[in-house]
């Protein structure tokens, strides 16, 4: 990994943001809850803030290495390296969920007709050129995207909010099924899914040009992208009903498209298949990138860049076999991914926060490098 350290804080937090916007913007979640999954995302940031502060512990203990070089570090190599490639597995895997997801909405709203292979290969050819380009110019294109994304948001919003479609009263009760049925949603499910999912920003934390920016930016990110994270789906009930809510596959697309006003302003869809476009491009570049970084440091390749296509093939190849059909993609991610997820975001950073404290109160200074 190159020791040029060029990201600056603003970078950071942009692209957090967008990471953490991805699909969870688009795609139902803590559909238990019903009405009150705006309350379990709120609910689920704190977990959000102190795994991201687990994460940002580590990086300062180990400030010059990526996730793959601290775990060596703290296990040793015989258990640090099946955790490494589990990693590497799993951000692979990852990658390829976004891609079938975001390709499954532009199949549904408006390339019927196009195969799929199609539609996934130009996606995945625009994050292979630009991570073959660097680091830094994906983080660069972040600060701009995040900008397009907020505008883009604003502009449905208030359209929706001028069309007289919002209903305030479909989010009562404000509870939903509960406050136990919030918070079982909250933790493991939203926790997990967008929060925990910034282990992979670990192999970016030694490129920055601030260390304090880790901390600092990260948790800016975190907090205001659950905020519009919670404001979104929030809305999106108010304006469809938790019953359509729950039944809809992707409940903002179905949300935007009943905006109309004065007959004029109409047929929003493009709002949501940009934003989903961009949230995707970035969230699979991140676990591309984790995945490629990780991998040249295991085997000392000298230019992580050189994996950009062989990454993108594997990432390519197993969006279109990981399932038949997305409902059986998304029943998979409820049964798989989110177990797996558990493993590699929070088990194991905290397991490795854990014998980090031990080594340091049992250790001397010495040996902890």
């Amino acid at each position: 990994m190159s020791d040029v350290k060029n990201i600056s804080s603003n970078q950071l937090f942009a692209v957090i943001v967008l990471f953490e916007f991805g699909t969870a913007l688009v795609v139902p979640i803590g559909l238990k809850a019903e009405q009150g999954v705006w309350l379990s995302i709120l609910a689920a940031l704190p977990g959000g803030i102190a795994i991201y502060l687990v994460y940002d512990y580590l990086f300062r203990q180990y400030p010059n290495v990526i996730l793959s070089g601290y775990i060596r570090k703290i296990v040793g190599p015989y258990i640090g390296f099946p955790m490494i490639f589990l990693y590497i597995a799993y951000f692979l895997y990852n990658a390829s969920r976004n891609l079938r997801e975001a390709g499954d909405l532009l199949i549904t709203v408006a390339y019927d007709q196009t195969p799929m292979l199609v539609i996934h290969a130009v996606m995945i050819i625009a994050v292979v050129y630009v991570l073959n380009k660097g680091i830094e110019v994906f983080f660069r294109l972040g600060e701009i995207y995040l900008i397009i994304t907020v505008c883009l948001g604003l502009i449905g919003g208030c359209t929706l909010l001028l069309s007289g479609v919002v209903e305030p009263r479909n989010l009562l009760p404000i509870y939903g099924a509960g406050w136990k049925s919030i918070l079982q949603m909250a933790y493991p499910n939203i926790f997990l899914f967008p929060f925990a999912e910034l282990v992979c920003f670990t192999t970016v934390f030694p490129r920055l040009n601030r260390t304090k920016a880790v901390r600092i930016s990260g948790l800016a990110g975190i907090i205001i992208s659950g905020l519009i994270l919670s404001m979104t789906h929030a809305l999106e009930i108010a304006t469809l009903g938790s019953n359509i809510y729950g039944r809809s596959i992707f409940p903002l697309f179905t949300t935007i498209s009943l905006a109309n006003v004065a007959d004029f302003l109409q047929r929003m869809d493009a709002i949501v298949v940009l934003t989903l476009i961009i949230g995707v491009f970035f969230k699979m570049s991140m676990y591309c990138y984790a995945a490629m970084v990780i991998t040249a440091d295991v085997f000392q390749i000298k230019e992580e860049r050189k994996l950009a296509y062989p990454v993108g093939a594997v990432v390519l190849l197993v969006s279109i076999l990981s399932a038949w059909s997305f409902p059986e993609h998304l029943q998979e991610g409820v049964e798989s991914s989110m177990f797996f997820l558990g493993i590699v975001s929070f088990c194991i950073p905290v397991l490795l926060f854990l014998v980090q404290l031990i080594r340091r109160r049992l250790s001397p200074p010495s040996l902890l490098k």
